[in-house]
């Protein structure tokens, strides 16, 4: 079901809203176990947007963690595996592909499972670390079924390579 985010001028959290459409198709088979309860970890030091993020995936039964940086995220994956690990690539304390490079140190299996997000993409580093690691990336703003198709995407090379 399509969302959209409606947002007040006051100080409150956007919040989404369901958009009264009809369903017009279902996911059934291989496309349908994907979609079945998955631990995503987002790692994003914009409180607001993963708490948006975090709301939006819930709404599809993603059970998700959320670490405001790379140093956050390292700890959460410490403690346990998720089966998509959402990375922005600037943030502070320990960025994107840096927490990429000690998790893939760590527990390399989870290193196929990143998809990054960033506003940066003029960011020469940033699109060296991309082209280097071939791994999913996201720009912001980037549209929320463009977000859904990007997991299943991740979720399926994920369950080829495991």
């Amino acid at each position: 079901m399509d969302r959209i985010i409606k947002q007040s001028f006051s100080q409150e959290r956007a919040k989404f809203v369901p958009v009264q459409t009809t369903k017009t198709y279902e996911i059934a088979g291989e496309e349908g176990d994907l979609l079945a309860a998955k631990s995503i970890l987002l790692v994003e030091d914009e409180a607001i947007y993963a708490e948006i993020l975090k709301e939006y995936l819930e709404t599809f039964n993603y059970r998700v963690v959320i670490a405001s940086d790379g140093v956050q995220g390292l700890k959460k994956i410490m403690e346990k595996d998720f089966d998509l690990v959402i990375c922005d690539l600037l943030m502070p304390n320990l960025p994107g592909d840096m927490f990429y490079v000690a998790v893939e140190r760590v527990k390399p299996h989870l290193a196929r499972r990143f998809i990054f997000i960033t506003g940066h993409q003029e960011n020469p580093k940033i699109a060296d670390f991309v082209k280097k690691t071939k791994s999913l990336t996201l720009f912001k703003p980037f549209e929320m079924h463009v977000l859904m198709e990007t997991i299943l995407a991740a979720l399926k090379t994920s369950r080829k390579k495991d």
